[in-house]
């Protein structure tokens, strides 16, 4: 019942072989994907190539090639596994961050809002922030934790645990303050901690006059499901970065929609 293509009894094709070329394609798609643009691209590029060797020797009955190829392709779980440790990482955060989870997430995290303070008061008085500081180029790097809490990055800065202002924010990121190096982490309406040391992004397709900031920015929402904002001290504009993706030169009106659809219900 099962069998949907028959040619000559040649082969046949089933149902599930059709779900299993189609499953394995949005896979490729989704590892290449997440790779392209990095160092990884090549190392994926390589394996294939080796993979694709093995295959031609051992039908080819290389023996010798065969069997050195083969005792690599044994091994190869664990090698991709050593290798791609931060790719697949980022796949697994890929796929506990879809439509379904980024919706109940949205909504614990509005819930909580409306408990503690109200949504639009918090994103506004971080816009306002980012705006004053803009304008005035004082350079600022923010993370706003959504389902992940950012436990490991908030323990290497300072631990600050009070509420989101416009003036705490300006504070912290006063250039001649103790705290205004690193990122400051927000979840809820809460500041955990400032000066906190954020992953660096190694994408080759960020633009060479990035800083640190936004490589950090880049960095940190490739890892997590984290929304970062950025203040450029060199050319006071606002970016933001989302799932690894950076949006530069962001109007106050722009973060502002941003943020109320990321975490509005």
């Amino acid at each position: 019942m099962f069998h949907v293509l028959s040619i000559n009894g040649l082969f046949n094709l089933r149902i599930v072989d059709l779900v299993d070329i189609i499953l394995f394609a949005i896979l490729l798609y989704e590892i290449y994907n997440l790779v392209k643009g990095t160092a990884a691209i090549r190392i994926f590029i390589g394996i294939i190539a080796i993979y694709i060797l093995w295959k031609v020797v051992k039908a080819f009955q290389m023996q010798l090639l065969s069997e050195i190829l083969g005792q690599f392709i044994s091994v190869g779980v664990i090698a991709l596994i050593v290798v791609f440790q931060p790719e697949i990482r980022q796949f697994l955060l890929m796929l506990g961050n879809t439509r379904i989870m980024r919706h109940r997430n949205r909504r614990f995290f509005f819930w909580r809002f409306k408990v503690q303070d109200p949504i639009i008061g918090v994103i506004d008085a971080i816009v306002i922030a980012c705006q004053k500081m803009a304008e005035s180029r004082t350079g600022a790097l923010i993370a706003i934790a959504r389902e992940s809490q950012l436990g490991s990055f908030v323990e290497t800065g300072q631990v600050v645990d009070a509420k989101v202002s416009e003036i705490m924010l300006e504070t912290i990121f006063f250039r001649n303050g103790p705290l205004h190096d690193g990122a400051v982490i927000i979840s809820g309406d809460t500041i955990l901690a400032a000066r906190c040391i954020l992953p660096v992004s190694k994408q080759s397709t960020i633009p060479s006059w990035y800083g640190l900031r936004h490589r950090a920015a880049a960095g940190l929402t490739e890892k997590s499901d984290a929304v970062a904002i950025v203040i450029s001290e060199e050319r006071g504009t606002i970016s933001y970065s989302v799932e690894g993706t950076l949006t530069e030169r962001a109007s106050a009106s722009e973060l502002t929609a941003f943020l109320m659809k990321t975490f509005s219900r």
